[in-house]
């Protein structure tokens, strides 16, 4: 069964940074398509960056390429979101997303973390 688990949002200024955390269990980050995604308040989901299997590729939305960078760790089989230069338009809910074997479409999701980023 997997399961995907995010942390490390939070309450953070105009202009700061902040790092959300992705933990898989029940399949391999590193051999994966993985993706990160948000949601604000009334929006619907926007898609932010994904990484393609083997850690190599990637490729971001035009929103927020720049600012943030996405990477993982094989040792502990986590995905990361680095957010830099945060806006009051960054805040949402951000997901962790990645796709079962076959599959065309982001069908394994996380709970996902709150970003709320203040004026």
């Amino acid at each position: 069964q997997v399961q995907l688990v995010e942390s490390g949002g939070g309450l953070v200024q105009a202009g700061g940074s902040l790092r959300v955390s992705c933990t898989a269990s029940g399949l391999s980050v590193s051999n994966s398509d993985m993706a990160w995604f948000r949601q604000a308040p009334g929006k619907e989901r926007e898609f932010l960056v994904g990484l393609m299997p083997g850690g190599g590729s990637t490729y971001y939305a035009a929103s927020v390429n720049g600012r943030f960078a996405i990477s993982s760790d094989n040792i502990t089989n986590t995905l990361y979101l680095q957010m830099n230069s945060l806006n009051p338009e960054d805040t949402a809910v951000y997901y962790c997303a990645a796709k079962s074997p076959y599959t065309i479409h982001y069908d394994l999701w996380g709970q996902g973390t709150q970003v709320t980023v203040s004026s």
